[in-house]
């Protein structure tokens, strides 16, 4: 779904797409994929774990990012819910444990909106809502973990000195976590 927003130039054609994503996504309850790769993967290795319709709950994040002018901190919010929190809702759930990471998923979701938003006011914004607690992450859960600790790592940097992904200091802190947790 950021693919598309990356790519559309026009909000009214990435609505319909986004569209049409979300009730592909929710047929896959009931109805076989079509030949489209994500979607055959999806049926074949999340359903019935996450259903159709928790995936395409997901859609409704990224519409936010349409909206016309800036975000208020309530589109916000409900676009790190729908995105990330959900998103890693249901990773946890695919690598068997059922957590407490809705917050850490809408974290890394505003970090991620703000290191591809340019240095804009929207980025800024995105940086100071993500903000939460710290947490300890229990083994099953680090993967997960690891992309709150960069997360973290980003909101501490600060927007003006995010580092490049795959850098050293990012594959290292990603190293630590995987070992302790923190």
């Amino acid at each position: 779904m950021g693919a598309i927003l990356a790519t559309g130039t026009d909000p009214r054609v990435s609505q319909i797409r986004l569209a049409w994503w979300r009730e592909a996504l929710e047929r896959l309850d009931h109805a076989p994929p079509p030949a489209e790769p994500v979607l055959q993967g999806l049926a074949a290795h999340v359903l019935p774990t996450v259903t159709g319709v928790e995936l395409a709950g997901m859609e409704a994040g990224w519409a936010e990012l349409l909206a016309q002018g800036a975000l208020d901190q309530e589109a916000l919010d409900r676009y790190a819910a729908a995105r990330g929190g959900r998103l890693f809702r249901y990773s946890a759930r695919l690598l068997g444990l059922d957590g407490e990471v809705d917050a850490a998923g809408e974290r890394w979701a505003l970090v991620d909106l703000a290191r591809h938003s340019g240095g804009d006011a929207m980025a800024a914004q995105a940086e100071a809502s993500a903000r939460p607690a710290l947490r300890n992450w229990p083994k099953q859960l680090r993967p997960l973990g690891m992309l709150d600790a960069l997360a973290r790592r980003d909101v501490a940097r600060g927007s003006d000195s995010f580092e490049r992904q795959g850098s050293p200091g990012r594959m290292l802190r990603m190293l630590r976590h995987r070992l302790t947790g923190h």
